[in-house]
């Protein structure tokens, strides 16, 4: 139980890997809000872990704030926030080059600024209890060529590195988790009958799955991490070689 008595917000966690760490947190103790613009997949993974649903789109500074209201009304604070909501699943194909520019800066404003759209939201509360985690869900995309979504988590990364610095005296930590291929609904959707190619590449030889993720996301939220931030975690199989 070591997130015992700890207030965790995870956006995205109607579906996927936001659904297997909002399972995974609660079963540690965490009293988990689910944020997400599913309503009715949200709500049963909230009633599923006792936990609160408000439906939220990250990239709206007002339900930022709302899901911060609705979140000290029910439990009194937050100490942690995982920044997992993207657009993936329905995302189109294009190139940087010729993508018509306002979904992109639609595409941009969820899966890049929305992190930096809860965090703004969330810290406050964070620091009045003396501090916090924040857990970011980066890719294994920011490092290999993937258009803009790449580019998006090529964002993240930076953001968890600035945010750890401007955020790091207030005893708030901030680090992502980069999963590689993960056989999700939404991956199947994105990669069809290529994901047996996906998994020629990898060290280790099979699809990644939304709970090969969630000992990182506990990790990094817990106390066993107090002295652990700024970082980028790839979780994916031996896809990726960094030094």
């Amino acid at each position: 139980m070591r997130l015992q008595d700890k207030v965790v917000v995870v956006t995205g966690a109607a579906q996927g890997i936001g659904e297997a760490y909002a399972r995974a947190l609660a079963a540690e103790g965490a009293s988990v809000v689910v944020a997400d613009l599913n309503a009715e997949a949200g709500e049963k993974v909230a009633a599923d872990v006792g936990g609160l649903f408000v439906r939220t789109d990250v990239s709206s500074h007002e339900d930022a704030a709302a899901l911060v209201t609705a979140t000290f009304e029910r439990y009194g604070g937050i100490d942690g926030l995982v920044n997992n909501a993207a657009i993936y699943g329905d995302m189109q194909f294009d190139l940087l080059i010729s993508v018509d520019w306002d979904y992109y800066r639609t595409f941009m404003s969820v899966n890049m600024d929305g992190a930096l759209v809860m965090t703004r939201a969330v810290y406050p509360e964070m620091q009045k209890r003396g501090g916090g985690a924040i857990v970011n869900q980066s890719s294994t995309a920011a490092y290999l060529y993937s258009g803009f979504y790449g580019l998006a988590k090529v964002g993240v990364n930076g953001l968890t590195q600035q945010l750890a610095h401007e955020l790091g005296g207030m005893g708030i930590r901030v680090n992502a988790i980069a999963p590689g291929p993960t056989d999700t609904e939404a991956t199947r959707t994105q990669a069809g009958g290529a994901s047996k190619e996906l998994v020629k590449s990898l060290a280790i030889k099979r699809m990644g799955q939304p709970e090969d993720m969630v000992g990182a996301c506990v990790f990094l939220l817990s106390d066993e991490a107090s002295w652990v931030t700024g970082q980028i975690l790839a979780v994916d199989g031996g896809q990726t070689f960094r030094p």
